[in-house]
C-alpha cells in the first residue's frame, strides 16, 4: 500500500508539480490549498506524511502545526517547504517538531531524499 503523503501550499502551480512529482515516485497524493484546508483534511483523514508551506494568507505554516499540537488531532511527520529561510524560521519549524526543512526552489532529488528519509524513520 503507498505511503499517503497530505502536500500543502497556497501556490497552485507548486501544488500540481509536487503532486506530479510525488505520484510518479509511487505516493499516494493529497493537495490542500492553505492553511484551514490542511487543518480540515488532517482532522478528516491519516497520513504518513505533511508536505507543508509556511507563508500562506489564511493561516501559516506554522500557525497549522501550533493548532494541531493543541488540539487531539496527531501531527503526521512533517516536512517544510518553503522559501523562508532564516536561521530563526529554521529553529521553529524544528522545534514544532519538523523532520525536515526545505527551502524554495528545490529540487526533485532533494525532495523525494527527505520525504525517503523522513517516512523510513517513521515506520
Amino acid at each position: 500500500m503507498p505511503k499517503r503523503i497530505l502536500v500543502v501550499d497556497d501556490e497552485p502551480d507548486t501544488l500540481g508539480l509536487i503532486e506530479l512529482t510525488l505520484s510518479t515516485a509511487g505516493f499516494e497524493v493529497r493537495t490542500g490549498f492553505g492553511g484551514r484546508t490542511a487543518l480540515a483534511l488532517l482532522r478528516q483523514e491519516s497520513f504518513d506524511l505533511l508536505l507543508l508551506d509556511i507563508m500562506m494568507p489564511d493561516l501559516s505554516g506554522f500557525e497549522v502545526i501550533q493548532e494541531l499540537q493543541a488540539g487531539s488531532t496527531p501531527v503526521p511527520p512533517l516536512v517544510f517547504l518553503t522559501a523562508k529561510n532564516r536561521p530563526e524560521d529554521r529553529e521553529l519549524g524544528n522545534a514544532l517538531g519538523a523532520r525536515a526543512y526545505l527551502v524554495k526552489p528545490t529540487t526533485r532529488g532533494q525532495l523525494l531524499d527527505a520525504i525517503h528519509k523522513v517516512i523510513g524513520e517513521s515506520t
